[in-house]
């Protein structure tokens, strides 16, 4: 069961039209996005994705010029319940992984907390030792 989940950080030039032709270039080549995260500075923008299929995604927009990395994070399912993911953080902080950073998206009663750590095996044994529920890479990678 593979936790382990590929996600596309794409380095944006605070431009108008730059966020469009990426989302269009995927969507023409039938990419699902699943999860996404936006920020910014006073030059460029990174668009952080989850999408159904992260290589084909990466070379395709490599191929159009864009600036792409490949990473692994986790999608951590907590209650969406208040408190809930402060506990998940606290026992990963109990572990010492760190968080480098995260997003979060809620639908009905369950959160997906997209989670990148400082040490990707830790986290996913810390979390599973845990009980805490990840998803597996082909619950997110759906078309």
């Amino acid at each position: 069961m593979p936790t382990i989940i590929k996600q596309l950080s794409i380095f944006l030039e605070n431009k108008t039209g730059r966020l469009t032709e990426v989302t269009r270039l995927l969507g023409k080549s039938g990419i699902n996005l699943t999860a996404f995260s936006m920020s910014e500075s006073s030059d460029f923008g990174i668009m952080r994705v989850v999408l159904s299929d992260p290589e084909t995604a990466q070379n395709l927009l490599i191929s159009h010029g864009f600036t792409v990395t490949l990473s692994d994070v986790v999608c951590l399912f907590v209650p969406n319940t208040p408190g809930t993911l402060s506990e998940a953080l606290l026992i990963l902080s109990e572990h010492n992984v760190s968080v480098e950073y995260m997003y979060a998206f809620a639908m009905d009663d369950m959160a997906r907390v997209i989670i990148r750590p400082s040490n990707i095996d830790r986290c996913v044994e810390v979390l599973q030792k845990s009980n805490l529920k990840l998803a597996k890479a082909s619950d997110i990678y759906y078309f």
